[in-house]
């Protein structure tokens, strides 16, 4: 019994500098936020204790509302493309045909490459006037598409652009998943008679449930707190109609400079993160255990 807790005494003493530095990063910045969204601190000026007037004002702007549902917008379409798109090319890798590692190096290439590089290619590739795309639609006898100066497109544009590199990311953890199934319950299958529909609905999709929903849950953190893409393709436009909480928080604290606004902005974000993986997590309970 001593030399149990002993060993975990040790093996506590290992984690603990890594677990503090974690926390402290985590920790320091969420208590600065909640601190700054009740004052009115701009860049340079400490600020004042002003209550709840930084949230009355979001309420009460229509800007913060549009921001809102983009950003549901943003998140929901996204994740789902990813995960559809994301499951097929997990399934097409795992085919013999397909199982090279210069396929699997390919699909990788949006994940690995640098987001600013990769952002600035797509907005050349998006430009209205000499981008590589509208240069195609012209000479297939289609009209121009103004991909990032209207509102429709350019919604459709960062949602296009955010799939595109997130897919890697669900096609090779997915993958993972389906190299862990045993072979042998495939062939049992098949003496029963199940074709390639039915083995893929009964057997691959519920052994492939909690890998699927833990990358689902870090896919929703990590594109509802994107900022490069938008930033870069839209910063928000044109009239807001891509503006999402970490834009608009960059758009009131550092262009602004008003840093009790911009945190106010900022801190909306947890309660859907909370939201989303309060739920996740619990169907992950239910399917583990």
């Amino acid at each position: 019994m001593k030399s149990r807790i002993r060993n975990n005494l040790v093996g506590y003493s290992f984690l603990f500098p890594a677990l503090a530095i974690i926390l402290g990063m985590i920790a320091i910045p969420l208590v600065m936020s909640i601190y700054l969204c009740f004052t009115d601190a701009r860049i340079g000026k400490p600020g004042h204790f002003v209550g709840l007037e930084n949230f009355k004002f979001l309420f009460q702007n229509d800007v913060f509302w549009t921001t809102l549902y983009n950003s549901i917008l943003f998140t929901v379409v996204s994740v789902a493309l990813k995960l559809v798109i994301g499951l097929g090319v997990a399934l097409l890798l795992y085919q013999p045909m397909f199982s090279n590692r210069w396929f699997r190096a390919i699909i990788l290439l949006p994940w690995v490459i640098p987001s600013a590089f990769s952002i600035l290619g797509w907005l050349w590739i998006l430009d209205p006037l000499y981008g590589s795309l509208n240069w195609i639609l012209t000479h297939l006898g289609f009209s121009k598409v103004p991909w990032l100066s209207s509102p429709f497109w350019a919604r459709f544009s960062v949602i296009l652009v955010n799939t595109w590199r997130g897919v890697p990311f669900f096609a090779i953890g997915l993958l993972g998943g389906l190299v862990g199934i045993p072979k042998d319950v495939y062939e049992a299958a098949e003496i029963d008679g199940a074709g390639a529909f039915k083995k893929f609905w009964s057997i691959t999709l519920p052994l492939l449930k909690p890998p699927l929903l833990v990358i689902t849950l870090f896919s929703v953190v990590m594109t509802i707190s994107d900022f490069s893409i938008v930033y870069i393709l839209t910063r928000g436009g044109p009239m807001n109609s891509t503006q999402v909480f970490a834009t608009l928080a960059y758009q009131y604290g550092l262009s602004g400079g008003q840093l009790g606004l911009g945190a106010a902005v900022s801190l909306f974000m947890f309660p859907f993160l909370l939201f989303s993986a309060i739920i996740l997590l619990r169907i992950i309970s239910k399917e583990v255990y």
